[in-house]
């Protein structure tokens, strides 16, 4: 999420917050070169996260009335991919995100065994590649 001004203009704000330090995760937003408002709530994840598993991303929104907090949604796994592009951009697709659980018909392309696809075309190590700004790949 990096342009906020149309959220802001109907009084809604976004925040991330990280789970785990905040200088060890400020410098994974740095290398992906987000620049949207970064916290960690490692201080407060058994408050925040109450009857839900930690280490799990999770979207959480929060409604403020005056000094008072009221949080109005949460989920987590399948529900959290509105926030990443890639997984629904490969939905639109006619192969769709070729998951090892998927049972593609014969001729589709097949995920190479024991990989994680997404992960399998990114790097040796399955990170990502950051892009420098204004990069296309036409």
């Amino acid at each position: 999420m990096r342009e906020l001004s149309y959220i802001h203009a109907r009084d809604v704000t976004y925040a991330t917050f990280c789970q785990g330090p905040y200088e060890e995760s400020r410098r994974y937003r740095d290398f992906m070169g987000w620049e949207m408002p970064w916290y960690s709530a490692l201080g407060s994840l058994e408050t925040l996260l109450v009857g839900r598993r930690v280490g799990r991303m999770h979207l959480v929104c929060y409604l403020r009335q005056g000094s008072k907090v009221f949080e109005t949604y949460w989920t987590t796994s399948r529900g959290v991919e509105y926030m990443d592009n890639s997984y629904r951009l490969l939905d639109l697709t006619v192969y769709g995100r070729q998951e090892r659980f998927e049972d593609s018909p014969a001729g589709w392309p097949q995920p190479p065994k024991g990989t994680d696809t997404m992960r399998a075309a990114a790097s040796p190590e399955g990170r990502a590649f950051r892009q420098p700004r204004g990069h296309r790949h036409d």
